[in-house]
């Protein structure tokens, strides 16, 4: 080839390479051009108290739309707001393929990343998103995240009672009914802590309200723990949640008592605020830590696993903004030896508890789900809503998430009026201070 005939070749070039670039585009895709047309925030109470959010993506394709779940309790105008005024206007024209990238550019337009209402928002959008990609390949969304590598999703339960024996009686209940992995709290959270109102030393005119005391609470819930162990054996894996109760070697002490009983795990022992706290308690027992239920950005549970300083992530999938970054954190549990544990129980909704369901089942890091049961209602507002059956969790199989919703139900059970935007009732200690929820 002489010098002229090298010099048009390479002139050439890029026609060719676009050309075949666009070859390539069409044979992957295989299917028409697709733009989001529209997006919908549908808010339901699910027929009983709930207060969900979700966001329904709306495609060019005639049919072919997802839902994700924008679920928070206690912000919930904050979200449905940022929803109608922020996301839906910059989301529609844009390619729903493009997952991990509209991602992206959701979580840093805004500026100030992560946050709950930020990361609710992510939530609904990515999970929508990943419903439409799943339809449209025929495939549920665990197939599109490498496939099952379990046949199904084991929950545990949640029992209590306000003494060792009644506890004992529900465990062995709930063992009987399929369970192996079971929560136990002795009266609520922070119940065996309490000392009743009128009781014990208080300030004058102190509210006539139990008060929490942490070394009360070290000493009586382990010597339950103890009794219950005692009655029903070791074949249960037992859990239990702080809720954040405990404070620096109180947590520590806790921990260290329970470890003889073989714990499956511990809930959020500390606040997220005291996270220095756990390397002490890995430095005196190995009593299994889970955490995370209020963390919403990465940084607070990624040096907590490289440290391996807790053995369960219990971040919601929701709070950290839906299947992509839950995905991700899967893959760190998996590479540190730490497992995954979302946080699906409580006011959460079934599309929410399908998302983590469909990234459990296809996750190594996977460890443990929490089971969430809803009322009849609700599968008649969702239909596609995921079963537990003997303590395993169950989806349906079909493309996407595999659940759908029915506005014109949804529309007839709209939300109530929160709490005052109070995730719970805030217990005190003795001298009438605040002890973190």
């Amino acid at each position: 080839m002489n010098r002229r005939s090298f010099a048009k070749s390479l002139l050439a070039a890029p026609a060719i390479s676009t050309l075949a670039a666009q070859q390539v585009d069409r044979r992957s895709n295989g299917l028409p051009p697709l733009t989001i047309k529209d997006v919908k925030v549908i808010t339901t109470n699910g027929g009983a108290r709930y207060r969900w959010v979700f966001v329904k993506i709306i495609t060019s394709e005639p049919g072919l739309y997802g839902i994700g779940s924008a679920n928070n309790n206690y912000q919930t105008q904050a979200v449905i707001a940022a929803l109608e005024h922020h996301l839906k206007p910059w989301l529609i024209g844009k390619d729903p393929n493009q997952i991990e990238d509209l991602w992206q550019s959701a979580h840093l337009r805004t500026y100030w990343r992560n946050g709950p209402v930020n990361n609710n928002v992510l939530s609904g959008m990515d999970m929508a998103l990943w419903d439409i990609k799943g339809k449209r390949a025929g495939m549920p969304v665990y197939e599109l995240l490498g496939g099952k590598v379990r046949d199904a999703v084991p929950c545990y339960d949640h029992v209590g009672g306000k003494d060792a024996s009644e506890a004992s009686e529900a465990v062995l209940k709930s063992l009987a009914s399929g369970y192996r992995h079971v929560r136990i709290q002795f009266g609520g959270y922070g119940g065996g802590g309490f000392i009743s109102p009128g009781t014990g030393s208080r300030p004058e005119g102190a509210r006539s309200i139990p008060g929490f005391d942490e070394e009360v609470y070290v000493h009586q819930v382990t010597k339950m723990f103890e009794q219950v162990r005692a009655k029903i054996g070791f074949e249960a894996k037992l859990c239990h949640d702080v809720h954040s109760h405990l404070t620096g070697m109180n947590a520590v002490e806790f921990c260290r008592r329970l470890q003889p009983l073989q714990m499956h795990f511990v809930e959020d022992v500390l606040a997220p605020e005291q996270l220095s706290w756990y390397k002490h308690i890995r430095q005196v027992c190995t009593t299994p830590q889970a955490v995370g239920e209020l963390f919403t950005h990465p940084f607070e549970y990624v040096p907590l696993m490289t440290d391996r300083l807790i053995d369960y992530v219990r971040c919601r999938v929701s709070g950290i903004g839906g299947i992509t970054p839950a995905k991700k954190v899967a893959h760190l549990c998996e590479a540190f030896g730490t497992k995954t544990a979302f946080q699906e129980g409580g006011e959460n909704d079934p599309v929410n508890q399908l998302a983590a369901y469909h990234v459990d089942l296809s996750s190594p890091g996977f460890g443990i789900q929490e089971e969430n049961h809803f009322p009849p209602s609700v599968y008649e507002i969702l239909p596609g809503t995921a079963e537990i059956r003997k303590g395993y969790l169950y989806g349906n199989g079909r493309p996407g998430l595999g659940i759908d919703i029915d506005e014109a139900l949804a529309a007839k059970n709209p939300i109530r009026p929160g709490n005052n935007g109070s995730a719970y009732p805030l217990d005190r200690a003795m001298d009438g201070s605040i002890v973190k929820p």
